[in-house]
């Protein structure tokens, strides 16, 4: 049992050498992309770019995609009166327009109509079918709509006002079905889950982990992986059995391996997945069913499931009746896509839900990305520092000086030395929140060596003595900016981009092993394009969010009251006195 054990984690090491696939849920096309969607997808991204820059002979493959069956999508379908297929079209489209806006380099976007999918759902089915997996029975139970899945008692909460049953952990109605099914011997690989649940580093958060097992410890009952037609048309037929359909769930889960070519066997040269990106309201459908599935069909399942928390809007669960879902492209014309991005890595943690914040949006890029990154950019190209709009070498004897000389220029190199080494071990673990905070800790030392070198001075002394310590600060300056440039590049690769094109740095040279090289020891022109990165948000009067008009309207109105109160008593001061 060891020697299995050594040898499968031997082959395991051996595979992650060679393959790195990530993915993201599929997203449901019941309604239009927001902030929570955008925010899967862009800690998949930047987690594969990372892994790009840091492995370069790395194969890595990022799949995403919409979820287009079940009952849900023939009522907005129904909703909008346009025919299902139409309306799966326009909203995947939107989800596709999103991503590119946002710089997501996917390398697949996977429909679950599409004919490849199907013929992969079709196939599993009949591995599940021939293994003796799946069985038919009647079945009854509490099935949630909105949730597309069955509950049990202990899953519920009963309304007694009402009668009515709703989900305990999603909140939405349920219904009682009564209906004949093929079920999926769950129970059978309970202990096999759990098995998998509990290797190390398998579910992250660790918090997740320990949901899993909680869940894990009480019997798992066999599932249900059809419905009748007659109920559920818009999915998938059963192989041979037109009078059913797959399970949504059982359907989607299977686009990870429609991805990569299943049943085709090329797909075994990315299976399986390296780290699957799933939010927490799907965590018992990916780590409770889809090993599961996957172990019954004969499959290896994922090596890594992280899964992040919700984003809520200023405190409050983002909701349609609350009239508070933030739509990215409507954020992005505020904040830019890029801001986007770099406010939900820099703002959000996996194991709690993140609060979206207007102010806060404003305070973090603004200081951030416009005053602490931009503006040291800016101050290093300003023409009346650097005419000549070089990157300058800079001299050996004057960078030992100024670290001899400088607290502050000691500061920063240790800062520089250390950043490489924690950026890693922080991007590995997907904390894009401690990237951030190691990245502007390392910011505000350069600018502070800025400040306390004092270039102006040098420059308003117009010698030719001065002009190699001017050089050697801004080139010390320069390579801090390039250094945290090659580490920003998988949170914000336009940006990021912009500052390396700036300095010239070859694109063959913005990999990570570059963080330990130092500036090529001759000086560089400068791109010609502006040093502006990021445009200061300057807050707009009517782009202020409704609580805050809400806010200003109530005290305009207690000022004039108080206005009118102060008039009145005057006037009956003075017909007093009269």
């Amino acid at each position: 049992m060891l020697i299995s054990k050594i040898r499968y984690i031997h082959a395991l090491g051996v595979r992650c050498s060679s393959s790195h696939y990530v993915t993201t849920p599929i997203f449901y096309v019941n309604a239009a992309p927001h902030i929570g969607h955008l925010y899967s997808a862009v800690i998949a991204d930047a987690h594969c770019r990372y892994q790009r820059l840091r492995y370069p002979d790395r194969n890595v493959r990022l799949c995403t995609g919409t979820d287009e069956h079940g009952t849900k999508i023939q009522q907005a379908a129904a909703g909008h009166k346009i025919p299902v297929a139409q309306y799966c079209d326009e909203i995947s489209a939107r989800y596709r327009d999103v991503f590119k806006a946002a710089g997501i380099a996917n390398d697949d976007f996977i429909r679950t109509t599409e004919q490849r999918h199907k013929e992969a759902v079709a196939h599993f089915w009949q591995t599940l079918q021939s293994r003796g997996h799946i069985y038919s029975a009647a079945y009854s139970g509490w099935y949630c709509v909105s949730d597309e899945t069955f509950l049990t008692d202990s899953q519920l909460r009963l309304d007694e006002e009402s009668g009515t049953r709703f989900s305990l952990e999603s909140g939405h109605p349920v219904e009682w079905t009564e209906e004949t099914n093929y079920m999926f011997r769950l129970s059978q690989f309970q202990d096999d889950v759990r098995h998998w649940v509990k290797q190390e580093a398998r579910i992250r958060p660790a918090k997740f982990e320990k949901i899993l097992l909680d869940t894990l410890s009480e019997p798992l009952p066999d599932v249900s992986v059809s419905r009748p037609s007659n109920r559920v048309h818009w999915a998938i037929p059963v192989p041979n059995d037109d009078s059913q359909t797959v399970y949504v769930w059982l359907d989607a889960l299977i686009n990870y391996l429609s991805s990569v070519g299943y049943p085709n066997e090329k797909y075994l040269k990315q299976w399986p997945p390296a780290q699957q990106v799933i939010g927490k309201d799907i965590l018992k459908f990916h780590g409770i069913y889809w090993p599961a599935f996957l172990l019954a069909a004969g499959l290896e399942p994922p090596q890594q499931l992280y899964v992040h928390s919700h984003w809520t809007v200023d405190g409050q669960k983002m909701s349609k009746s609350k009239h508070n879902v933030v739509d990215p492209i409507q954020a992005a014309e505020q904040y830019t896509m890029e801001g986007l991005r770099y406010f939900l890595l820099r703002e959000g943690v996996a194991h709690s839900d993140g609060n979206f914040s207007h102010v806060k949006a404003l305070r973090i890029l603004n200081s951030e990305l416009a005053d602490t990154l931009g503006n040291l950019l800016s101050r290093a190209c300003a023409k009346s520092l650097n005419p000549q709009q070089i990157y300058p070498a800079p001299h050996a004897e004057e960078s030992s000086a100024l670290l001899k000389e400088l607290d502050a220029a000691k500061r920063m190199q240790e800062s520089l030395l250390q950043m490489a080494t924690r950026c890693e071990q922080h991007y590995e673990c997907n904390h894009f929140h401690l990237v951030a905070d190691t990245v502007i800790a390392t910011l505000h030392a350069t600018n502070n060596f800025f400040e306390c070198a004092k270039p102006w001075e040098l420059k308003a002394g117009a010698s030719a003595a001065n002009a190699p310590r001017l050089e050697t600060i801004i080139a010390m300056t320069m390579d801090a900016l390039r250094l945290c440039g090659i580490v920003l590049q998988p949170m914000m690769p336009q940006l990021a981009g912009r500052l390396l094109d700036k300095l010239r740095v070859p694109g063959d040279q913005r990999q990570w092993k570059y963080l330990a090289s130092h500036v090529t020891s001759s000086s560089r022109p400068l791109d010609a394009q502006s040093a502006l990165l990021f445009q200061r948000i300057v807050e707009q009067q009517d782009n202020k969010p409704a609580p805050e008009k809400e806010k200003e309207k109530k005290e305009s109105k207690r000022s004039k009251a108080k206005k009118q109160n102060e008039l009145k008593k005057n006037k009956q001061a003075s017909s007093s006195s009269t």
